[in-house]
């Protein structure tokens, strides 16, 4: 039986340099719920999570803030800190009480390209509801997925020293290694790696009730005025459906549905290669991918590499 001491994504945390318009948007159009704000910081929810919160958004120069993990009790953060510095994993900071909102208990290090991790448990939850048949907003964060200038580098960071696997991966039509899909349960991924020209973010993916929901969420998007750069269709890795807009900081955001949970002692990697249509979409109903629309999710470098952000 597959263990681990990280036991789920929690949340992201985003500084962008208009704060004010990107906080509007995800409130007004994509559908969270702020729970907490200060200067310049909001906390936001998502209504069928019991997480206190899924995104945070700062005022300050585009990056990521950081990324936040779940474990279990206090032991397990506990050996997971004991692991990681054994490791030489550099710390942001040691175990202690968190300030921030929803509290815990735990520590930040850096990963192997500099973004900061957070892994945390013994934190207050909020009460989570039913999302109403066809209600267009999301159940819960999904994944991220991240850019990177050396991908097999940076995936390999996730297994030596969180124990994540690779679910699947996608590859060139010569074996090159594009995309790596990482878990650290039995969802076929929480985190993504993608080759880039940076390291940077590449998505945020926000899990929807079903299809309908999924869709009427899509059109609800678009309905606001933002960019649909890629979908609506259904991928491979994963099987789960895909609609990837930009958010008004340039920040690639997807809603999603229906990824796959895994049986852990029996699945096994598949390389999909790129170049195989339905290896991108199953359905055949988004447009093919290309360089143009690839290079929409390469963002802006990331600006926080190994600087911790100020909260």
């Amino acid at each position: 039986m597959t263990t681990r001491l990280v036991s789920h994504l929690r949340y992201a945390a985003l500084a962008v340099p208009n704060f004010e318009e990107e906080r509007d948007f995800f409130v007004r159009y994509w559908g969270l719920t702020e729970v907490h704000s200060g200067a310049d910081i909001s906390y936001l929810a998502a209504e069928g999570s019991t997480e206190p919160f899924i995104l945070r958004l700062r005022q300050d120069d585009k990056r990521i803030d950081l990324i936040g993990f779940a474990v279990a009790d206090r032991r397990d953060v506990q050996a997971l800190a004991d692991k990681l510095r054994a490791e030489g994993v550099q710390f942001v900071h040691e175990l202690q009480d968190l300030e921030g909102f929803g509290g815990g208990y735990g520590f930040r290090v850096f990963d192997g390209d500099g973004r900061v991790l957070e892994f945390a448990t013994g934190y207050t939850t909020r009460e989570a509801r039913k999302i109403r048949e066809r209600e267009p907003i999301p159940v819960k964060l999904s994944h991220v997925v991240f850019n990177s200038a050396d991908l097999n580098q940076t995936a390999q960071w996730y297994i030596d020293h969180l124990d994540f696997a690779i679910s699947d991966s996608l590859v060139r039509p010569d074996g090159a290694d594009m995309m790596h899909f990482m878990r650290c349960n039995a969802n076929h991924h929480s985190v993504a790696i993608a080759m880039g020209p940076h390291h940077s973010l590449h998505h945020l993916s926000f899990e929807m009730r079903g299809i309908e929901e999924w869709m009427r969420g899509a059109g609800k998007i678009l309905r606001s005025g933002a960019r649909m750069i890629w979908g609506p269709g259904r991928h491979n890795a994963g099987d789960n459906t895909f609609a990837y807009f930009l958010s008004p900081a340039g920040n690639t955001i997807e809603y999603t549905t229906e990824l796959s949970v895994l049986d852990e002692e029996t699945w096994s990697p598949h390389k999909l290669n790129i170049k195989e249509v339905s290896n991108q979409d199953q359905w055949g109903t988004a447009q093919e991918m290309s360089e143009l629309i690839a290079r929409e999710s390469f963002n802006d470098i990331d600006k926080g590499l190994f600087v911790a952000p100020p909260v």
